[in-house]
């Protein structure tokens, strides 16, 4: 008989487990889960209930392996493991959660030989310990200060006390956390880490408590909540496992994203978070829900951008790969800049002028004041000026600018110097018009302008309707037809941190004020570019409405101790006001400590950074593809300089651009602006030498513009803490002479090279 209607969903540990099996166990799991859903019944399954439990049962996936499923209802089944046969009658323990009503299941003899088999000395098996010698202190044990009921009310499966009372090293802490329930482990991780009893309840607990009283007999119940993290569909399996831990974002939410994701916010939302939090996988998977809850039709109502032309193509990818062409046909996907280009564009059909950065825009300043015989402003000083105050306030007049804020510009000026740099303002905008050429900032701000004119059109059809009683005044509207319509019901924004000012005032105008209008992510600690804004005094209300993500799910604990270190004692804003910090940022994931080059030159660090590349490539057991190694440096000379390098090892280099990889394979390498929303196994991060990161002419900002000065250290800072943070597995740091000061001993001692 054949049944239909069939369930099976997959544990999300259960899914790391099968990635570790051989390839031809994966590829009879592919198999087995198919026959599954179309008859669990069939003989060639062997279903049977394991001895002594009568809703844990087993089924066949080939010779040597065996399904471990929870029978949640009749047709209803949950895979939490596949083990080899011999391991079938482990001490086997699931049930659900109290706390978050979530299902959990824990293999205790797989945990307890991972905790054993890290004792010194030790080997997989437990061994008999010796007696003590009556001198010898015994090891502290790690989780003394808490009981057995405060650890269960922060979410601690119960099964694991015993154990976890055992433990006295980090090492055996990451050990039990490998193989024990997810919440387990961020409880026990933020204990360790130095968190207090009440900031684990609040920060890592509360956000993924049922909202509802736990049945604990309630299995089916159980694995409908956000807490019991599962995938369905064969696409989502298959995605899962073929692509490892870069293809589980897809299929796997943790259930703080989850809520992010799903929730109905009043107005403007943010979500904050570290490096490797999952900010851009919230966002994607934002996008998705808001698409699923538009009426059918052919229009593109979602706005998806961000900073630049190489993360708006990777969120293109993913968001792609998330959803196909049927979510990618409602959604219009662009960086801002190409996004504010268009508006200008469409509104001014005849404006030709070309478009410059602001390197670009800092050398026709130079040119300028060198025309002028002008020696005493600096041109990259006039250029944030004239950028950051006079269009970024939008100033309209000389009147206006004399009134104008200047906070965090550091250097004080008097109205007579506002005078003067108007009139140099003035000469620069009509020097970039002789040369028919355009800053980006020009762009923003031009845009914004266009599309907060559009929103007050709007507004006034609005208000002359309600004067009206309901009625539309054809009048009013005659001639701009869909123009008074916002472009977009809802915008999602990612790495919120680098935008302009002109382009949330531009962004604001673009969908109307109501629920779910503006869903924006980013971390002030990655800011990498200029752009320091106040959303509130722009239109975006964020107020009430602000979440942080604390989870790394790429970094390691060792890369991400290193890496917080680069950044000091810089205080960070929140991008409305306040402050940042990344208190209570953790990893779960373990791995080896970042390691330190040094070297006496450029050319002997290059050299290195090819030997060992060429090192991992001869360990077969450890190679990785070389699309997923980077090495970033500080400039596009050091880049080009480093690909001709590798090339003559016989290495092939791609070089990453503005629009993403020139090349689809080898090691890529580009400057570290480049890598930013990147991830890749192993990261070599090259000449982090005094000079280079931060650059020499930094420091001479010290003491004639300390305000200044203190910017461009935390924009060094950040772009080091970017760089370091794109790694799964490794950190390389190499340097020659003077190491950065940014460079704590956590790296230095850890160096090795060509002295």
């Amino acid at each position: 008989m054949t049944t239909t209607g069939v369930t099976l969903r997959l544990l999300d540990r259960a899914d790391k487990e099968i990635l570790k099996l051989p390839r031809t166990v994966k590829g009879a799991f592919f198999d087995f889960q198919h026959k599954f859903r179309t008859n669990p019944h069939t003989t060639g399954l062997k279903l049977q209930q394991l001895k002594g439990d009568h809703r844990l049962w087993s089924a066949r996936v080939n010779d040597e392996y065996r399904a471990l499923l929870l029978r949640l209802a009749d047709d209803d089944w949950l895979i939490v493991s596949v083990k080899h046969r011999k391991d079938v009658y482990n001490r086997l323990s699931y049930g659900v959660n109290q706390v978050t009503g979530g299902i959990e299941y824990v293999d205790l003899e797989v945990v307890e030989d991972s905790v054993l088999g890290r004792l010194p000395g030790a080997t997989a098996q437990p061994q008999p310990t010796p007696e003590p010698r009556p001198s010898a202190p015994l090891p502290e044990l790690l989780f003394t200060a808490w009981s057995d009921r405060q650890l269960t009310e922060l979410g601690v499966a119960e099964p694991l006390l015993p154990v976890i009372r055992t433990l006295t090293t980090e090492d055996q802490l990451l050990g039990l956390v490998e193989y024990a329930p997810q919440l387990t482990g961020e409880v026990l991780i933020a204990l360790f880490d130095g968190a207090s009893y009440e900031d684990v309840l609040d920060q890592v607990t509360r956000p993924v408590a049922a909202t509802e009283p736990v049945d604990p007999d309630d299995l089916a119940a159980a694995a409908e909540r956000p807490a019991t993290v599962v995938t369905t569909t064969d696409e989502d399996l298959r995605g899962a496992l073929e692509s490892g831990d870069f293809g589980r974002w897809k299929s796997f939410l943790h259930p703080t994203q989850a809520k992010l994701v799903e929730r109905r916010y009043s107005g403007p939302a943010r979500v904050g978070g570290g490096p490797g939090t999952g900010k851009t996988v919230v966002a994607l998977h934002r996008v998705r829900h808001l698409v699923r809850q538009l009426s059918p039709g052919h229009d593109k109502p979602v706005l998806l951008t961000t900073f630049n032309k190489n993360l708006a193509a990777d969120l293109r990818s993913r968001l792609l790969e998330l959803g196909g062409d049927e979510l990618l046909s409602r959604v219009e996907v662009s960086h801002v800049d190409q996004l504010a280009l268009r508006v200008v564009r469409e509104a001014e059909p005849g404006n030709g002028k070309q478009a410059i950065d602001d390197g670009q825009a800092v050398r026709e300043w130079r040119a300028l004041l060198d025309e002028l015989g002008e020696d005493t402003w600096d041109p990259e000083f006039l250029h944030e000026e004239w950028t950051q105050v006079i269009l970024g306030q939008a100033v309209g007049s000389r009147t206006d600018y004399f009134r104008a804020r200047r906070a965090g510009r550091g250097k004080s000026i008097g109205r007579a110097e506002r005078a003067e740099i108007w009139q140099l303002a003035e000469r620069f905008t009509q020097r970039l018009d002789r040369l028919g050429r355009q800053t980006w900032d020009q762009i923003a701000e031009r845009a914004a302008r266009l599309e907060m004119g559009r929103e007050q059109r709007i507004q006034n059809i609005a208000r002359q309707r309600e004067e009206a009683g309901g009625l539309d005044n054809i009048h009013l509207q005659d001639g701009s037809g869909g123009w008074l319509r916002h472009r977009y019901r809802h915008i999602v924004v990612d790495e919120a941190q680098d935008l302009r000012p002109a382009h949330w005032k531009m962004l604001r105008a673009m969908a109307p004020r109501t629920s779910d209008d503006l869903f924006l992510v980013g971390d002030t600690h990655q800011r990498i570019y200029k752009n320091q804004v106040t959303l509130g005094s722009l239109g975006v209300n964020i107020r009430g409405r602000s979440a942080k993500l604390t989870l790394s799910y790429r970094t390691t604990r060792q890369i991400l101790r290193s890496a917080l270190g680069v950044l000091g004692e810089t205080t960070y804003d929140d991008l409305d006001g306040g402050t940042e910090t990344l208190a209570g940022y953790r990893s779960v994931l373990n791995g080896g400590l970042p390691a330190g080059h040094a070297f006496p030159d450029w050319d002997a660090e290059r050299e290195g950074v090819a030997a060992l590349i060429t090192g991992w490539d001869a360990d077969t057991d450890t190679a990785v593809p070389h699309e997923q190694i980077a090495v970033c440096v500080p400039t596009n000379q050091m880049a080009t300089e480093m690909g001709y390098t590798l090339k003559l090892h016989g290495i092939d280099a791609v070089e990453i651009r503005s629009d993403g990889p020139n090349g689809s394979t080898g090691v890529h390498i580009g400057t570290m602006f480049r890598f930013k929303g990147l991830e890749y196994q192993r990261m070599i991060i090259a000449g982090v030498t005094d000079g280079l990161v931060p650059r020499a002419d930094v420091s001479r900002l010290r003491d004639v513009e300390p305000t200044r000065y203190r910017h461009e250290i935390q924009r060094a800072r950040s772009l080091l803490f970017v760089a370091a943070t794109r790694a799964r597995d490794s950190v390389d740091v190499f340097w020659h002479g003077r190491p950065s000061p940014f460079l704590d001993s956590s790296w230095v001692e850890t160096e090795h090279g060509g002295r």
